[in-house]
């Protein structure tokens, strides 16, 4: 069956907070500082405000998404449909100055940019990290910290930290895992390699995006949990854009897969009709991987992710490049518009590129038995 979201969303608005503003934060990671006994995280997240119910813009969307998903009166009015839709249906807050509660103390992030993101870094020592973080499996940790939204729009001081003001509506929900300088990581893609969403399909990934209920590839939870349950540390890294950052959180949560970073693509409606290039770029997601993998020079990857888009070309092309670190290239292969001795022929030429048993492709998780974490 589909996964229901049962968990609570990525923010959460005080009863005091105003109706038209929200935060969606961002899950992201804290590494070590080579040689200190310090810890760097990264906070992250988006500022937005529903579209008018009455605006232009939001009505000539609806109009967009019914078109092109030929939907029925009771789709539209369907609970996952309205879930869905709204997470695209906002306009972003740019400029809103953002402040960040963690380990005690009240710190700047600056202002959103144009696209209503705001990111910053924050260094932090292991008595804090110790005290602040919560174990969710064997090296696996994670410290959690709230934000500020000033409604008046007021800088704080200019050290950086300051107390919480009148004008001030605390948002909580932010998560940071926290990832030790050794070991193995996976970075995984979502749709199609843990959430079945069948992007070969335009209308099929359209409707699996906004119409029907999340669904989690089989076995694919049980693979993850035994890879967890050895230290693995996760890193999830989609084509899937931010607006569904909850509707992903929430998935990953509820199918029992284990939680991670998330690194998503920055998508806006005027980019192009909604959903229409759901895809990412492969250059972005290249660079997303790498810097991962730069933050962390002494842990080794597990690269997953399917045979439906680019996955495994940027795999390989990352595996030649960076040898040392990546442990394995392995490919969920799935049916498309070639046949599949043609995509099966595709991934084997790919694979003779890499060294002996590097690349593992698989069409049912438990195929992967030997493909293990070290």
């Amino acid at each position: 069956m589909g996964i229901r979201s049962q968990t609570p969303p990525l923010f959460e608005l005080s009863d005091s907070a105003p109706p038209n503003r929200m935060i969606v934060f961002f899950p992201t990671y804290a590494r070590r500082i080579p040689g200190e006994q310090r810890w760097r995280a990264t906070v992250a997240g988006m500022v937005s405000r529903p579209l008018p119910l009455k605006s232009r813009r939001r009505t000539m969307a609806m109009a967009v998404l019914k078109r092109l998903l030929d939907l029925s009166e009771s789709q539209l009015a369907s609970d996952v449909f309205k879930r869905r839709a709204e997470a695209f249906l906002f306009q972003r807050v740019a400029g809103q100055p953002v402040q960040i509660s963690i380990g005690g103390q009240l710190r700047n992030a600056g202002h959103t940019d144009r696209v209503g993101h705001f990111q910053m870094t924050v260094d932090l020592d292991d008595d804090a990290i110790d005290s602040m973080s919560h174990t969710c499996g064997p090296d696996c940790r994670w410290i959690s910290y709230a934000a500020l939204l000033d409604e008046q729009g007021i800088d704080t001081t200019e050290a950086g930290l300051s107390e919480i003001s009148d004008t001030s509506t605390p948002v909580d929900g932010g998560r940071i895992q926290v990832i030790g300088e050794r070991g193995l990581s996976v970075i995984s893609d979502i749709d199609d390699t843990v959430k079945v969403t069948n992007v070969a399909n335009r209308k099929e990934l359209l409707a699996n995006t906004l119409v029907r209920e999340f669904y989690a590839v089989p076995g694919m939870m049980e693979l993850y949990r035994r890879w967890q349950e050895m230290g693995t540390a996760f890193h999830y890294v989609s084509a899937s854009p931010w607006q569904l950052a909850n509707c992903l959180h929430s998935f990953l949560c509820d199918a029992g897969l284990p939680a991670g970073s998330l690194h998503l693509k920055l998508f806006r409606l005027k980019d192009s009709t909604p959903l229409g290039r759901l895809p990412s770029r492969k250059r972005s997601k290249r660079r997303t991987i790498e810097q991962i993998m730069a933050d962390f020079p002494g842990r080794t990857f597990l690269l997953v992710g399917d045979s439906g888009e680019r996955d495994p070309e940027l795999y390989a092309a990352i595996a030649k490049r960076n040898p040392r670190q990546v442990a394995g290239v392995v490919i969920r292969q799935v049916d498309g518009k070639p046949p599949r001795e043609k995509i099966r022929s595709r991934l084997d030429r790919l694979a003779r590129r890499l060294p002996d048993g590097m690349m593992h492709i698989f069409t049912v998780p438990n195929e992967l038995a030997d493909v293990m974490a070290p």
